[in-house]
C-alpha cells in the first residue's frame, strides 16, 4: 500500500469547454500562446499566480475551482473471487474481515439500471486497485450474495434509513452464494432451497457450508416460483409434461440455482425425462434474462418468479412458494451496516413494499429462522 501524495488537479479544460470557449480564444484573452493552454490542460505546465487569476477571471470562477491539490488515493492489495485480468476494470469493493474483496461491475449486479459508480480500478499489475473513494466509507458497506430480485428493494430501504450504510447485492445462486460466504468473500448470503420432508433446507445448507461458524438465519421473503410463459400462453402449457410437446422451447437455469433444483425434483417425481425437454441444457443466467428471452420470443418457457413474469407482462404457471433466508455469520453482527440491515428487516415499510410485489409475501421477513 502506498502512502498519500498530494497532486495538482486541473479542471481548466472542463471549465473552458462548459463555457464554449476555444483554447485559441482563451489564450488570446489571458495573453499567452495556445500551446500554454494545451500544456496546462494536459498537466504539463502549472501557471503562476498572475496567470491563474487571469484565467479564473475570464472563466468566471475561483482559482481553487481551476487548480487544487488532492491527496493521491491509496493502493491496496485485493482479493478477486472471480477471474479479472483486464487493467482498468471497474470494480465494486467491500472490506470483509480486514481484507478488500472486489468484484467486476458486470451484469451480475442486481441493481443494474445504468452504470454504477466504481469504488476502484484494477491497476496494471492485476493485483492492486486504485481506490476512487475514501477507504473509511467501505467500513459501512456490506455485500450480500444471492438471487432474489427484491434485494434491490432491501438496499433502497437500507439507504433510506439515513444512517450512512450501504448494501451491495451481487447475483449468485444459492449454492454459489454460500460458497462465497464460506470463503470470506461476502458478509451475508441468501438461500431459497425448497424443503424436502421435514428438514429446513436453507438451515441445513448453512450448517453444512459454515460448519462450526456461529450463524444467524433470518427470513427475508416468500415468493412464488414457476414457469414464465409467452403472453396469453399460446402453446397451452399448464403442466410440466407440456414442456415435452413438440416445438416447445424451454430455458433452464444453472445447476447451482435453487429453482433448478426444485424443477429437477419435480421432474423426477413426475417421471418426466429431462432429455425429452427441448432446451433443458440451455441456461439463462438469472430470472430476468429468462424473462427477457421469453419476452423477445427466443423461448416459450423459462424458470423464474411470478413477480418477474408480471414485470414483463408474461403468463405464469406456478410451481411452489419458497422462502428466501439471509444467512449471517455472528461475527458480522457487530458491524454498523449489519445492525442497520436487521433494523430495516423489522420495518413495516419494507414489509409493505415486499407485499406489493406479485407472488411475494412478507409474513416471515425479519423472523429468526435458526441460530446455529
Amino acid at each position: 500500500m502506498s502512502g498519500d501524495k498530494a497532486e495538482l488537479v486541473c479542471t481548466l479544460k472542463a471549465m473552458r469547454m462548459a463555457r464554449g470557449i476555444s483554447q485559441k480564444d482563451l489564450a488570446r484573452r489571458v495573453g499567452v500562446g495556445r500551446q500554454a493552454i494545451y500544456d496546462m490542460e494536459s498537466g504539463r505546465y502549472v501557471p503562476n499566480t498572475a496567470l491563474a487569476l487571469r484565467l479564473a477571471r475570464e472563466l468566471g470562477c475561483k482559482v481553487e475551482e481551476l487548480f487544487h491539490m488532492e491527496g493521491q488515493q491509496e493502493k491496496e492489495s485485493i482479493i478477486l473471487p472471480e477471474q479479472v485480468d483486464q487493467p482498468g476494470t471497474r470494480l465494486s469493493v467491500v472490506r470483509v474481515n480486514e481484507r478488500l474483496i472486489a468484484y467486476p461491475q458486470d451484469g451480475k449486479w442486481l441493481l443494474n439500471e445504468g452504470f454504477h459508480a466504481a469504488d476502484g480500478l484494477l491497476d496494471k499489475t492485476g493485483r492492486d486497485i486504485q481506490l476512487l473513494q475514501d477507504a473509511q466509507r467501505l467500513e459501512n458497506t456490506i455485500l450480500l450474495l444471492g438471487c432474489d430480485p427484491a434485494f434491490s428493494i432491501l438496499n433502497a430501504h437500507v439507504i433510506r434509513s439515513g444512517h450512512g450504510a450501504d448494501l451491495l447485492c451481487r447475483f449468485a445462486s444459492s449454492m454459489r452464494a454460500m460458497d462465497g460466504l464460506e470463503a470470506g468473500h461476502a458478509h451475508l448470503a441468501a438461500a431459497h432451497l425448497h424443503n424436502i420432508g421435514t428438514e429446513e433446507a436453507n438451515v441445513e445448507l448453512a450448517r453444512t457450508a459454515l460448519k462450526k461458524t456461529p450463524t444467524l438465519v433470518i427470513g427475508f421473503s416468500l415468493f412464488e416460483e414457476g414457469l414464465m410463459l409467452q403472453p396469453g400462453n399460446p402453446l397451452g402449457i399448464t403442466t410440466l409434461a407440456d414442456l415435452t410437446n413438440k416445438g416447445v422451447r424451454f430455458i433452464n437455469r444453472d445447476r447451482g440455482a435453487a429453482i433448478r433444483l426444485l424443477f429437477d425434483d419435480l421432474l423426477q417425481r413426475s417421471g418426466i425425462q429431462a432429455t425429452s425437454i427441448l432446451g433443458y441444457n440451455e441456461m439463462a443466467s438469472g430470472h430476468i434474462e429468462g424473462a427477457q428471452m421469453v419476452s423477445f420470443g427466443l423461448a416459450d418457457a423459462a424458470l423464474g418468479l411470478r413477480a418477474v413474469a408480471a414485470t414483463y407482462d408474461l403468463d405464469f404457471m406456478p410451481l411452489q412458494f419458497v422462502r428466501c433466508d439471509l444467512i449471517i455469520p455472528r461475527d458480522f453482527l457487530a458491524l454498523k451496516a449489519v445492525r442497520i440491515l436487521l433494523d430495516v428487516l423489522q420495518s413495516k415499510a419494507l414489509r409493505r413494499d415486499l407485499d406489493s410485489l406479485p407472488g411475494y409475501e412478507a409474513g416471515m421477513t425479519g423472523t429468526v429462522i435458526a441460530e446455529l
